[in-house]
């Protein structure tokens, strides 16, 4: 692991790269110390696919072989200390929509073990310990979400359809509404994604964009910026934290990373880069039992 570079677009250094059992994944070292959750964010490296999928794919629906992914899933539990076992983990159905579900103990091991009863669900929380939510990236933003007064954890897939539709701002509703969350007491962290500088959208998504958040929002926090020829750029990170803090999280509380996906094609999938032929990374989180 010592050979891999990180292209960075800042010096934040909020997350880290780590390795274990071969399996190479991100943490953030503040979230960690928290005490309450297990979590990563899972790279290309240490996993058994092979060719455009290699080697740690985590999506079934991309055209890999099942087994290959089960033993990825596998890979991944045991870097989490749950063992080498599938029954942990619950998936998204995602369809870039703003939807989150509550997820109790009768969906544990939807996605990799058992077939999902649900679609267009692109945000998970709970409180029920020892259960991985899980949710895809190829560019698009994972945010975590951590309350360690109520013990509960959220995850979701925020990119620009999720972060238009404050997915966040969903999350932390409904993680109020369920568990008593008190925003206040939130830690969130914003993991991989595609960072601003590479992400140019047209007029047509600018404009659907522009919709959820006021022109001086957009420009004070950075969140769109023109270019020639009708393009722009969209800085998707500072969207989420916008969201979170007019949620009421603290600024203190709120983890940004440095590492773009785009910028990072040979350590992380990106639909930019790699188009359809790739496989998917995958954010997880997990109360601590």
């Amino acid at each position: 692991m010592n050979n891999i570079k990180i292209k960075r677009t800042g010096d934040r250094r909020t997350i880290e790269l780590r390795e274990k059992n071969g399996v190479a994944y991100f943490v953030f070292p503040r979230i960690e110390e928290l005490g309450v959750v297990e979590h990563l964010f899972s790279t290309r490296l240490g996993g058994l696919s092979r060719g455009c999928y290699s080697t740690m794919n985590l999506s079934y629906t991309r055209g890999d072989e099942k087994e290959a992914v089960d033993e990825n899933y596998c890979r991944i539990s045991e870097v989490m200390g749950h063992g080498h076992k599938l029954d942990d983990f619950v998936s998204t159905f995602q369809t870039h929509t703003s939807n989150v579900k509550v997820i109790t103990e009768a969906d544990r091991g939807k996605g990799p073990l058992i077939q999902r009863d649900y679609t267009d669900v692109d945000g998970l929380i709970t409180n029920v310990p020892g259960i991985i939510l899980s949710t895809f990236h190829a560019d698009c933003p994972p945010v975590y979400f951590i309350d360690p007064v109520k013990k509960a954890i959220g995850l979701s897939h925020s990119g620009w359809k999720g972060t238009k539709g404050q997915i966040s701002a969903r999350t932390i509703a409904l993680l109020t509404e369920n568990y008593g969350t008190d925003p206040r007491d939130l830690y969130c962290a914003i993991g991989p994604s595609i960072c601003g500088p590479c992400y140019e959208i047209g007029e047509d998504v600018a404009t659907e964009f522009s919709e959820s958040f006021s022109r001086s929002e957009l420009e004070d926090n950075g969140i769109l910026v023109s270019y020639p020829g009708n393009k722009y750029r969209l800085y998707l990170w500072n969207a989420i934290k916008l969201t979170l803090l007019k949620s009421g999280v603290k600024e203190e509380n709120i983890l940004v990373t440095d590492v773009c996906t785009r910028c990072n094609p040979e350590l992380l999938f990106s639909h930019r880069i790699h188009h359809e032929e790739r496989g998917n990374l995958a954010a997880f989180l997990s109360l601590k039992e």
